[in-house]
């Protein structure tokens, strides 16, 4: 068989299988290329008609132990394959941590076009799970210092297995924090992505997300905004005076907003796709503890919020 028939086959069975895409790609072909492309070591930069091929029998065969595990078990296939890829660099992927898939890869590699005057000279990971978005900072800029901070340690072990993969050991340190307790120091550029799934979605959610680990979704609270509303109420005394933060959200944009409804946060757009994404000043996140230890947290909504691609 082909390599480009096989493809459109697999395709065909993800969809009568109810397949969920959602940890990278986000449709049944793309989903069925990662496979694949990954499985064989195909080059993910050409497309498939220009490696179509005949596949081999032991290829097929290894092909089909990984589509039954996708099919059966519902396992996404960056833990099938144990990699992954973010901001365009390859990263090793396990349960220990999430799937990378933030849209903090685009501002990356736009090098927070916009946001940033100047490159970072130190920047921190926060909830950084396996590193992906400290790495991919640190290799977009060869300068910066970076700190990966996770509070689980098993997170932290695959996050230093990617730093060794990008030789990064000079530049790139890991530390294990409850968010900002164990930090010291402040720094330029701190980029955020903390659990913010309620608990009423995670119970929602698609048999895939469930070989995740659920200290990395669980944001807390009804909403899932608890760690989010700790993480501003603290973030202001590591940053440096014209220091940022960009916060990953997701869908619980909205209640942050409302808890926080005074500060007019900056909800980012992307080209290729994400929500939820905003960008917080030094002086804003100085402001939030000004205003925002007393408001109250059952505050309706008072401001529309721009969330992208909306």
């Amino acid at each position: 068989m082909f390599l480009s028939d096989f493809i459109e086959q697999l395709a065909t069975r993800f969809g009568g299988a109810s397949i969920h895409c959602g940890h990278g790609v986000d449709n049944l072909y793309d989903e069925s290329v990662y496979l694949v492309f990954g499985a064989l070591g195909f080059d993910f930069q050409r497309s498939v008609t220009e490696q179509n091929r005949e596949l081999l029998p032991d290829e097929i065969a290894r092909l089909e132990r990984l589509v039954l595990a996708r099919v059966e078990r519902r396992i996404p296939v960056a833990y099938l394959l144990e990699k992954a890829w973010f901001a365009g660099y390859e990263f090793h992927c396990d349960p220990r941590a999430l799937i990378p898939r933030s849209p903090m890869a685009e501002l990356i590699n736009n090098r927070f076009e916009g946001l940033l005057n100047s490159g970072p000279g130190r920047v921190l990971d926060l909830c950084c799970g396996g590193g992906c978005i400290g790495i991919a900072c640190a290799l977009q800029f060869p300068a910066c210092q970076v700190d990966l901070a996770d509070i689980s340690t098993e997170a932290l072990a695959l996050a230093r297995k990617n730093i060794a993969l990008h030789k990064l050991e000079s530049r790139v340190e890991t530390r294990q924090s409850d968010l900002f307790a164990d930090l010291e120091g402040r720094y330029d550029l701190i980029l955020a992505n903390p659990p913010y799934v309620s608990q009423t979605e995670i119970e929602q959610l698609p048999p895939e997300y469930r070989h995740e680990p659920r200290l990395g979704l669980h944001g807390g609270g009804t909403c899932g905004a608890d760690i989010a509303i700790r993480l501003l109420g603290e973030a202001a005394g590591y940053l440096n005076p014209n220091g940022l933060l960009i916060l990953e959200t997701g869908y619980s944009a909205e209640a942050l907003q409302a808890r926080f409804s005074a500060t007019p946060f900056l909800w980012l757009d992307f080209e290729n796709g994400g929500r939820g994404v905003c960008a917080i000043s030094a002086e804003q996140s100085r402001q939030l503890i000004r205003t925002g230890q007393d408001a109250d947290e059952e505050t309706p909504l008072q401001l529309e919020v721009n969330l992208p691609g909306h």
